[in-house]
């Protein structure tokens, strides 16, 4: 490349640091896209993932602010210079605000505290669908199977009040 392009060498050795920094970074949103997939894939799994990576963003953003680029295998082999660090940071900063706006929706969305613990206090759950909480909390075939998958374990044919309020 030395002799047949050299004003592009020089131009890819400037940005050795950010190719280095987005394939980091984009390794990053691929774990990220392979969790959301599959078939046991549902809207409290996918809330817990987005709202995991939005923390581990807020804390990248902090680390390489202060030079600290474990989290960047890629970055962290290269001499990055000061001007780079603060782009980087106001990048992450940027991608942080746009994920919580974009899915603000599922971020903000409320789990009902019987679907993480079916088998918890059922008091303060709508009074229409206690009765058949008070039968799920009992229900010692289905405790198994809530433990492995909810949308598998029958409790959509079983406790149908329950669908309309949670879109189980």
């Amino acid at each position: 490349m030395d002799t047949k392009d050299k004003i592009l060498k020089e131009n890819l050795m400037k940005r050795k640091t950010d190719i280095a920094y987005l394939t980091d970074l984009f390794t990053k949103f691929n774990m990220v896209n392979l969790q959301l997939q599959g078939d046991s894939s549902n809207l409290i799994k996918t809330k817990f993932i987005l709202s995991a990576f939005l923390s581990r963003v807020k804390l990248m953003k902090q680390n390489i602010g202060r030079g600290e680029f474990s989290q960047f295998p890629n970055l962290s082999q290269t001499s990055c210079q000061e001007d780079d660090v603060s782009t980087y940071v106001q990048h992450l900063n940027a991608l942080y605000s746009d994920f919580k706006s974009r899915f603000e929706d599922i971020l903000t969305m409320v789990i009902p505290p019987w679907i993480i613990n079916p088998y918890g206090d059922i008091e303060e759950t709508n009074v229409i669908i206690q009765e058949e909480l008070t039968e799920l909390s009992t229900n010692e075939d289905l405790r198994f199977s809530l433990k492995t998958d909810i949308s598998n374990s029958g409790c959509k044919t079983t406790y149908p009040l329950l669908i309309p309020y949670y879109g189980i």
